[in-house]
């Protein structure tokens, strides 16, 4: 099991999801992932067994947001309005938002954060999409150290001194998160894509349009993963990932 009980600073360490109908969302998602998730208050935790996963809030517009581990949220946010940021909100109550260069929008946050990642109905790993790839890295190095490395048509992101994921696998454990392959704004608005893992890809699927979401991509295969792309009934956008392993070849 992947849990967790500590972040470093400058690690992703959580995911929330707000919404205009915060009890559609908890349906969901309790549907769809299987989570267990308090009623009633006005923003709740979703858990897998006791293990704290993701947040659902209430607000006007719905989308998936992920969360960086700061040690000091208005320091952070000095670095990133020096390095070209808009500010949100905040920082307060050691929260902030902002955009980045390119206006993808990312939170930072001194609490600790999800207890679960990387298994089944857990988030796995949030990647950025942007038009301006040299803009990104430079940005995102100045406010939490973060270094690319290239991997295929992806740019890994590397936290020196970070220890994460599992013992063998196939990318470097200091990888915090990742940027898909630059396209035009206008095609793809810049945004932070929130991933949770899942056991059957398609099984999940399956399920979408009965409990009121939408199927934006069909599961599709990449090396290593069948995923796809769902909008919730509010209209966040999310993805999910199979991880998948490769099969010894047969001999006749």
């Amino acid at each position: 099991m992947s849990e967790r009980e500590e972040y470093m600073a400058g690690v992703p360490c959580w995911v929330d999801t707000t919404s205009p109908d915060p009890q559609a969302a908890r349906d969901f998602y309790g549907g769809l992932f299987a989570w267990e998730i308090e009623a009633g208050a006005e923003y709740t935790i979703a858990r897998l067994g006791e293990r704290a996963v993701a947040g659902i809030g209430s607000a006007p517009l719905a989308s998936w947001n992920t969360y960086v581990r700061v040690a000091d949220a208005e320091a952070t946010v000095e670095r990133a309005v020096a390095a070209g940021a808009t500010v949100l909100l905040g920082p307060v109550g050691g929260i902030a938002v902002v955009a980045d260069t390119a206006g993808a929008v990312l939170c930072v946050r001194e609490a600790l954060g999800a207890q679960l990642v990387n298994e089944p109905g857990a988030w796995m790993m949030s990647s950025l999409h942007t038009p301006d790839l040299s803009a990104a890295t430079a940005f995102y190095g100045a406010v939490f150290g973060w270094e690319p490395e290239p991997l295929g048509p992806l740019t890994l992101l590397r936290l020196p001194g970070y220890t994460g994921g599992e013992p063998g696998q196939p990318i470097p454990r200091d990888v915090v998160a990742a940027i898909a392959p630059p396209v035009p704004a206008e095609h793809v608005p810049p945004h932070w894509n929130v991933n949770f893992r899942v056991a059957d890809a398609d099984a999940v699927v399956e399920r979408v349009p009965a409990l009121g979401g939408a199927v934006l991509a069909a599961p599709f295969d990449t090396p290593g993963f069948r995923s796809a792309v769902i909008q919730d009934p509010n209209g966040a956008v999310f993805s999910i990932s199979e991880v998948v392993l490769p099969q010894p070849s047969s001999r006749s």
